[in-house]
């Protein structure tokens, strides 16, 4: 912990200390500019989550939920509109039927590339004059975060 984080919460406490609040804040900022420009490609953050997680290979329903970071269910009912969208195609794995692999239809490997232009071109204009090992560090500090709430 560090002096700006102290166990208990001061008097005077301001979020703007707590790094809590702004992982929070450019989250949100994020999320609302991308869904601004998925809309114009016809797709919602929801469909770009699924999208960028399956890409080019197969993946199980759970492992999607898991980094889309959405409830199984929810992602269920997900997969089954954008299958029925055309975006999706599901199957059995054929390792054990129990399991449902899913994967981009060719009109869903399309949507996938129109939505890695509209992500990358909001990456681009946040991160083109911040130095890489300033990226490497933020990640680097950000998956230690994450482990550590694990």
């Amino acid at each position: 912990m560090t002096e700006s984080s102290p166990a208990s919460r001061p008097a005077h406490f301001d979020p703007r200390g707590w790094p809590f609040f702004w992982m929070t804040q450019a989250v949100g900022r994020y999320l609302r500019k991308l869904e601004q420009h998925l809309k114009r490609e016809g797709l919602d953050v929801a469909r770009w989550r699924v999208l960028m997680s399956v890409g080019n290979r197969q993946l199980g329903v759970s492992e999607i939920a898991d980094l889309a970071i959405v409830k199984l269910p929810t992602m269920l009912k997900l997969i089954q509109r954008m299958e029925a969208d055309g975006l999706v195609q599901c199957a059995p794995r054929a390792s054990d039927a129990r399991y449902t692999d899913v994967s981009l239809t060719p009109a869903g490997q399309e949507a996938c590339d129109r939505a890695w232009t509209v992500a990358n071109a909001i990456y681009q204009t946040v991160f083109h004059d911040i130095p890489a090992e300033d990226e490497a560090h933020l990640n680097d500090v950000l998956k230690r975060v994450f482990e550590r709430l694990g």
